[in-house]
């Protein structure tokens, strides 16, 4: 079978990504791009790379003319899309890149986001763990999924392997990422010309601001519920991620594509060198997108440019008390348009990797 697909957001980054992926797809049949500013221009003015979509032009983003397809795809800024996926009742498939179904928490989108909040959808980060299993399990077969957020699924990934076998202690998480400005979309800021972040690196949303928090821990009480039930996990009165505190500190370094996430945790009481190592092993260590690095040994964002692949290395650092998890991403794809298609597939019963890489582009 083909399914038909619509892509919103088509002149953006993540639109963009996600037509390159799906181009390649032998399952798909990209009938539909859309976009607002640009519509009525043809779709490789805007994504010249994109030969093969060379006979697309952008049709204006509505209900009506992205309905009709078998899977649509919303690549649109936070906030935009649940707009169109309240008209969406009729298609099978629905994939949201946007923010406006993750969080599970309506306080924390008020304090985040602000606007209308949006009923959540299943999390399309296959590899999590959670509640004993993995988030792959909660996509088959689903009808609405919510993309992850780029820095959130890199930190969550890092870190929630130690969080569900709980050899690291979760209240005292700390991040530093370093990002390239395509997760910032492709519209026009001030503080994202070539002038401004080439040769410098910037920090931005310090102190706990930044968007993707509230993603973060709601992603690692899923995982903390793998070892606690709900209830234990959160007692009356608490919320699911009570006792998550995470400083997250993201910096704009000159790199069109990446992240790199240092994630920090204290080990817990009486956890051993081996048990840490052996949570990361065992919840890595049959996945394909997913890899953890041998002992001694970290990744850098040019291994997994183009990629689909999440590549990190572990460090116990005794002196600190602390594990230290360093994960590298390539945001467009890993973080964004690839865990899109990839729980596509899962949710359709086509095989995960599906016109996905695990390798990358050098140099």
């Amino acid at each position: 079978m083909t399914y038909s697909v619509a892509v919103s957001g088509a002149s953006g980054y993540a639109g963009g990504e996600i037509l390159r992926i799906l181009a390649a797809h032998p399952d798909v049949e990209i009938r539909t791009v859309t976009a607002h500013s640009n519509a009525g221009q043809p779709l490789i003015q805007h994504q010249p790379h994109l030969r093969s979509l060379a006979h697309l032009t952008l049709a204006e983003t509505s209900p009506e003319v992205l309905a009709g397809h078998d899977i649509v795809f919303l690549a649109l800024p936070h906030g935009q899309s649940g707009q169109y996926t309240d008209a969406l009742g009729d298609t099978p498939l629905v994939i949201d890149a946007g923010a406006d179904h993750r969080l599970e928490s309506v306080a924390d989108w008020d304090r985040f986001y602000g606007g209308d909040f949006h009923d959540p959808w299943v999390y399309g980060v296959p590899e999590l763990p959670v509640a004993g299993s993995k988030q792959r399990e909660r996509l088959v077969g689903a009808s609405r999924i919510a993309a992850p957020g780029c820095n959130a699924s890199t930190v969550s990934l890092s870190l929630a392997p130690g969080v569900a076998a709980g050899v690291i202690d979760p209240s005292d998480i700390v991040t530093v990422l370093a990002v390239g400005p395509s997760g910032a979309g492709k519209s026009l800021k001030t503080n994202l010309l070539a002038a401004e972040i080439l040769g410098s690196a910037n920090p931005y949303a310090v102190g706990g601001s930044h968007r993707h928090i509230p993603e973060i821990r709601q992603a690692l009480a899923a995982a903390r519920a793998s070892t606690a039930s709900a209830t234990e996990a959160a007692a009356p009165g608490t919320t699911a991620d009570e006792g998550i505190r995470i400083s997250f500190t993201p910096v704009l370094v000159p790199m069109s594509r990446g992240i790199l996430a240092t994630s920090t945790a204290p080990i817990a009481p009486g956890a051993t060198d081996d048990e840490i190592r052996a949570a990361w092993e065992s919840a890595y260590g049959d996945e394909t997108f997913v890899q953890l690095l041998p002992a001694g040994h970290f990744p850098r964002t040019a291994d997994v440019l183009g990629a689909n692949t999440a590549l990190m290395g572990l460090a116990i650092d005794r002196a600190a008390n602390r594990v230290t998890v360093v994960t590298a991403v390539d945001n467009l794809v890993k973080g964004t348009a690839g865990a899109a298609v990839q729980s596509m597939n899962i949710a359709l019963g086509l095989a995960e990797g599906t016109a996905l890489t695990v390798n990358g582009v050098a140099p």
